[in-house]
């Protein structure tokens, strides 16, 4: 084989006369009578290489064998393509290679897809070949991309004086919010490690250590139920600091993310971002991740409608819940009653009743329920939603949080089906003072909103008996167009309060020593105040790549059944792997 001198990317005009030696696969073969036209890719482009008889008889007629996907040598002369001939879509487009020596490397058999052709195949089928599936020009950028993400996040935080370091990945399990994957201890019979939830306590470790600044590009591991933007395996971009504050973490991310747009899209961001307290974002958008690049907020009626006659409203006051409304702008004609009904369904998925709505004409309202109100009221109600010939609007009654989440979505699907939302647009919001904790109905406990190591605001302190679900946490999450791609905290660095912090959560001294003990012990040997946060690279990859899902951004992904096609992971064991640790299967 020839020495590769060039890619199947790169020749231009400057490279006429030149003698160049490619290798790649056959992307497309065409015979036109004598000659023989050749389309070699490989991961950097295509270059169009012709075998004449008259160059080498011997090597054109070995060419009649040359199938889609066959792996080639070639070695020619770099000539100028015919006018009739250019093709202005590829860089190598006014040039070809007229071929002198050619070597089939490793012939192919017809596969089952090729991925350089738009084709209606399942995904089951990519993802069971996604060594052909990722030959697309699509996942070939996706993955250049996370890669560029991933370059621009460690020169970044280099300048700012982090390191990088890695922590275990066989570790103990630790109560974090989901299941964790165990691993069998062959050398401790039946005992287990846990792959990490994520590195969460190993950093916090790190900060008593006085590393000062830390991140990792790290895989974690949750045994969860999956969906288009989680796999059992996913990627963080992780990092701690110590000695800082909220708004220092906040400009540090601010520079990460405007340069990670800059240098991988060359698209200006923005900076700062704004900034929208957890209530706030809950009380005009229904969402702790709100989309900000349309309009369309939650007013609440409450007041404006007590008294009313309307059954449905006054039963949900009178049970301490709240009336919400939407008012979508000049859309009376534009909504249909079938569009209503749809927008009805959304609602009664997130727990709703139903949603009730008025229309603005010019000349009078239209709606089922206008005839329960008096016009006083009528009057009012419109005014507060600041409502004109041509508004809809729609109604939540309910709990306060059944609100929240109808309205919420009801909000997208409205953006959605009148299209209000300019896709081009980029809008970045930290959330921040997250209620510290939250009542599981369920298990009859607090639970954390984020994690246990999360520290309060300084103000609420003294809540930890009094009033435990009026703590706020300094917590912050980072959205991007509705979407979280990251998440952190202040941490608690004193050990008498994360003892508070457990107690709160229901976790007995006990079980916090076995689970936790070698984080308090750390605590009192003079942890300093630290804070951090992480993102999901696979997440912020999808949206930066306007990919359906993150299994487009990750190179060997899960199905939604956590398996790998291509390997058929998870498999069984033989009975001496399951010997030498100690299990056996119980199949009763």
């Amino acid at each position: 084989m020839q020495q590769r001198t060039h890619t199947c990317g790169e020749l231009t005009q400057e490279n006429i006369d030149e003698v160049v030696s490619l290798c790649g696969w056959v992307h497309t073969r065409r015979d036109h009578g004598g000659l023989i036209f050749i389309d070699l890719w490989d991961k950097h482009g295509l270059t169009q290489v012709v075998l004449n008889p008259q160059i080498d008889q011997l090597a054109h007629q070995e060419a009649h064998s040359l199938r889609g996907n066959f792996v080639i040598s070639v070695r020619g002369k770099v000539r100028t393509r015919p006018k009739d001939m250019v093709n202005p879509k590829l860089k190598t487009g006014t040039i070809e290679v007229f071929i002198e020596e050619f070597e089939i490397l490793n012939p192919s058999s017809t596969p089952p897809f090729t991925g350089w052709e738009d084709q209606e195949v399942g995904e089951a089928t990519r993802l069971k070949h996604r060594y052909l599936d990722l030959r697309s020009d699509v996942l070939q950028k996706n993955l250049e991309l996370r890669y560029q993400i991933t370059r621009i996040t460690r020169n970044v935080l280099d300048k700012a004086k982090f390191i990088e370091i890695e922590t275990p990945i066989l570790t103990k399990s630790t109560p974090e919010g989901a299941r964790d994957y165990l691993v069998p201890s062959r050398l401790n019979p039946q005992k287990f490690y846990a792959l990490p939830q994520s590195p969460q306590l190993f950093k916090q470790i790190l900060m008593v250590s006085g590393m000062d600044r830390y991140f990792q590009i790290v895989k974690c591991f949750r045994d969860e139920d999956l969906r288009l933007d989680r796999q059992p395996e996913f990627t963080q971009i992780d990092m701690e600091m110590s000695f800082v504050d909220e708004k220092q973490i906040f400009s540090l991310v601010e520079n990460l993310i405007t340069e990670i747009y800059k240098g991988a899209l060359e698209i200006k961001v923005e900076a700062p971002f704004e900034i929208l307290k957890y209530k706030d974002a809950i009380n005009r958008f229904g969402s702790d991740k709100p989309d900000l690049r349309f309009g369309l907020e939650l007013v609440d009626v409450s007041e404006v409608v007590r008294g009313a006659e309307f059954k449905v409203f006054a039963q949900a006051l009178d049970a301490g819940g709240q009336v919400k409304a939407i008012n979508i702008k000049a859309s009376a004609d534009s909504l249909s009653r079938k569009a209503l009904d749809d927008l009805t369904e959304i609602a009664k998925t997130y727990g709703a009743k139903g949603m009730a709505w008025i229309k603005i004409q010019p000349n009078e309202l239209q709606s089922p329920i206008i005839k329960f109100f008096e016009k006083g009221m009528l009057d009012h109600l419109i005014k507060s939603v600041k409502g004109e010939p041509g508004d809809t609007i729609v109604f939540s009654a309910d709990s306060p949080k059944i609100v929240a989440d109808s309205l919420a979505n009801v909000r997208l699907g409205a953006a959605k089906l009148l299209n209000l939302i300019d896709e081009k647009l980029i809008k970045l919001v930290w959330i921040t003072e997250f209620p510290l904790v939250e009542y599981d109905e369920d298990q009859k406990r607090n639970t954390a909103m984020h994690h246990p190591f999360t520290a309060p605001l300084e103000e609420d302190l003294d809540k930890f008996e009094s009033n435990p679900s009026a703590m706020r946490a300094r917590a912050y999450d980072l959205v991007l167009n509705g979407n979280e791609i990251g998440g952190g905290s202040i941490r608690i660095h004193q050990k008498d309060i994360q003892q508070k912090m457990f107690e709160l959560l229901g976790i007995k001294k006990d079980e916090a020593e076995l689970k936790f003990g070698f984080l308090l012990d750390a605590l009192q040997y003079g942890a300093p105040p630290h804070g951090g946060i992480a993102f999901g690279l696979d997440r912020i990859t999808m949206l930066l790549a306007n990919a359906p899902s993150i299994r487009e951004v990750i190179a060997f992904p899960k199905t939604q059944k956590a398996t790998c096609m291509m390997t058929q992971a998870p498999s069984e064991i033989d009975q001496k792997q399951l010997k030498e640790l100690a299990l056996k299967y119980d199949l009763s």
